[in-house]
């Protein structure tokens, strides 16, 4: 097997500054900024746009359709002839 092949797999926290929340994983990700974890520890940081805490679909925030609506126009529509 070679050598220095892969890159390095370490502990990275990805934080989402829009709504204040971070989570420490594993990634190849490499960040020349750093941050300080609960552990006392201190790890480098990536900035993403979207996390579980901000996305729509997680959060409950998302659009609801008016399907009821899109069954009526279609039946309207094409139901009956």
């Amino acid at each position: 097997m070679k050598k220095n092949l892969h890159p390095t797999y370490r502990p990275v926290v990805f934080r989402d500054p829009s709504v204040d929340f971070a989570f420490l994983t594993r990634s190849t990700l490499t960040s020349d900024r750093t941050i300080e974890w609960a552990d006392g520890r201190t790890y480098p940081v990536v900035d993403v746009d979207v996390s579980s805490a901000s996305h729509p679909f997680y959060t409950g925030r998302g659009r609801i359709l008016d399907t009821e609506g899109r069954v009526q126009r279609f039946n309207k529509k094409y139901g009956k002839i």
